[in-house]
């Protein structure tokens, strides 16, 4: 089948919405990839492990919001426009790293400051619990049909470079501008407040974005029944699909991105800075992997990229961790990450536009996130405090093992879900 072209408005609203994404997840993983400078400010002193689980523990209550963040900014998608939704959800985001760079510290303000932290890190994941769901079916939507797989697929691509991003602030931090002392002392500020300034560029980007063709085709629909409960309950299987479906993923993704940078300081003993340095190298080319599997995904279906996932996950998973945990060399540590990260991308490149063409025009953003924010709620968010309190009671192994369930029961529904290539609802609105 031929390439279709895109036209130069899509073109266009696909690059602008994947920016404000990107600025967006800068945001949120800023938050992670500082933890190990900002954690003692915020908590009292104690061992480190027990002052990251806090910070880990606070992580994962951001991630609490998320669900609500995918009903109240998708039923703002599905009743207003996807436009409008995520305007919000990136003002939201820049007030919370803002009040992030603003927080005084515990020997300060005493107890007032995790309580701030905290609250900061609610509104920020409120703010992407929204993102997820709407920017998946921004992007989707826009996309030419053909092609679905491969423009999609940079929801992923900016999801990864917000973290780079905020690893790449890092590295310039820890290497060229400040010490270790700056950097523990007030240094990590400096990243939120970066994110807030991005945060307003984005605001103007998506101020300027066009509106979709699906969403444009049921504007005039009633609004009461767009973006409701009700109306999502109407479609329990894609509901449970895109929770069984997200559950494993998710969870592989926190644990080789958000937690790994931990965990090479943590458990494999590695400096600050070689952690870094092989976070942002191995997840720079975990980006470039994205656009390469949703392309393929175009030409062989998403389903079988899932299989391989689920497959090499079950199969992979404990062998890989262990091996890591255990290794002394720099670059065994490199090539046992990229592996998993390149079993990792059958889930990533492609479950954006899995979830959107599971549902309706009408509550698409919302069936998108709400199910999607719960399950990463519930396996991703606290994948960092269930790995360090396992690590803490001597029994870290474990959480390798609970990874490799969590695959197998996702592999279950890709085994026997359709294909959605080929049964997209999007492809009745065209």
């Amino acid at each position: 089948m031929p390439a279709e072209k895109i036209s130069p408005p899509r073109l266009k609203a696909i690059i602008g919405g994947s920016i404000g994404n990107l600025v967006e997840w800068y945001d949120w993983y800023a938050y992670s990839a500082f933890a190990l400078y900002f954690s003692s400010s915020f908590f009292p002193e104690g061992n480190t492990t027990a002052q990251l689980l806090n910070t880990a523990g606070v992580f994962a209550l951001g991630f609490l919001m998320r669900p609500i963040g995918g009903w109240l900014f998708g039923r703002i998608a599905d009743q207003q426009g996807r436009k409008k939704a995520m305007t919000w959800s990136v003002l939201l985001m820049s007030f919370g790293s803002l009040l992030i760079a603003l927080t005084p510290t515990y020997k300060t303000i005493g107890i007032a400051a995790p309580v701030i932290l905290l609250l900061a890190r609610l509104l920020q994941g409120l703010s992407v619990g929204g993102e997820y769901g709407v920017s998946a079916t921004y992007l989707s939507e826009m996309a030419t049909r053909n092609r679905r797989g491969f423009y999609s697929s940079f929801q992923y691509v900016t999801l990864i470079g917000g973290q780079l991003i905020a690893l790449g602030i890092q590295l310039i931090l820890q290497k060229l501008l400040l010490t270790e002392d700056q950097l523990h002392s007030w240094g990590w500020r400096i990243p939120f407040a970066i994110g807030a300034v991005l945060s307003v560029i984005a605001l103007y980007l998506r101020s300027n974005l066009h509106e979709t063709p699906s969403f444009e085709l049921h504007a005039s629909e009633h609004t009461r029944r767009k973006g409701t409960i009700r109306e999502l309950l109407k479609h329990p299987k894609a509901v449970l699909t895109v929770a069984g479906l997200t559950l494993g993923g998710t969870l592989a993704f926190y644990t080789y991105t958000t937690y790994m940078q931990k965990f090479l300081v943590n458990t494999v003993h590695l400096t600050k800075q070689q952690s870094t340095t092989l976070s942002f190298i191995s997840l720079l080319l975990f980006a470039l992997l994205q656009p390469l599997f949703g392309a393929l995904s175009d030409r062989i279906g998403r389903k079988p990229l899932l299989i391989s996932f689920g497959v090499l996950g079950v199969l992979c998973t404990v062998p890989l961790l262990t091996a890591l945990s255990q290794t002394s060399s720099l670059t065994a540590a490199f090539l046992l990450l990229m592996a998993a990260l390149v079993i990792v991308s059958g889930y990533t490149s492609i479950n954006a536009v899995v979830k959107a063409e599971l549902f309706p025009a009408e509550v698409r953003a919302l069936g998108v996130g709400l199910p999607y924010g719960l399950t990463v709620a519930i396996f991703g968010g606290s994948a960092e405090y269930i790995a360090f309190w396992l690590k803490d009671i001597g029994y870290e192994s474990y959480f390798y093992w609970y990874i490799t369930a969590c695959i197998g029961v996702s592999l279950c529904v890709y085994l026997f879900m359709k294909d959605t290539k080929y049964s997209s609802r999007l492809n009745e609105e065209l």
